[in-house]
């Protein structure tokens, strides 16, 4: 039986205005997990590749089921809530700079 184990590594994306995508197998995903995360709609896998802004995203996903033991489901629910704070608090400061 083989064992798989979580690891991600930290990419950094380019400057410029082309999207830099990351090969899958590089950040330590099982393959069933990548295809799940995919499903759930919180990565877009492309012929192995997923962009780099989407490999933060991927991380934080990560922390949040290390640190809460929440399954994937429920930490996608939850970052996509946390992205959601994250809009309107700059949406609140950029009104409060008006």
């Amino acid at each position: 039986m083989t064992k798989y184990y979580l690891q991600v590594y930290y990419h950094t994306p380019s400057t410029s205005e082309e999207e830099v995508w990351v090969d899958v197998n590089t950040l330590g995903l099982h393959p069933d997990t990548a295809q799940q995360l995919a499903d759930l709609g919180i990565i877009e896998i492309r012929q192995g590749y997923i962009s780099a802004r989407q490999v933060k995203r991927l991380q934080k996903l990560l922390r949040l089921r290390s640190n809460l033991g929440v399954n994937l489901p429920g930490a996608a629910i939850i970052l996509n809530l946390l992205e959601q704070v994250e809009r309107l608090q700059e949406e609140v400061e950029q009104l409060k700079r008006r």
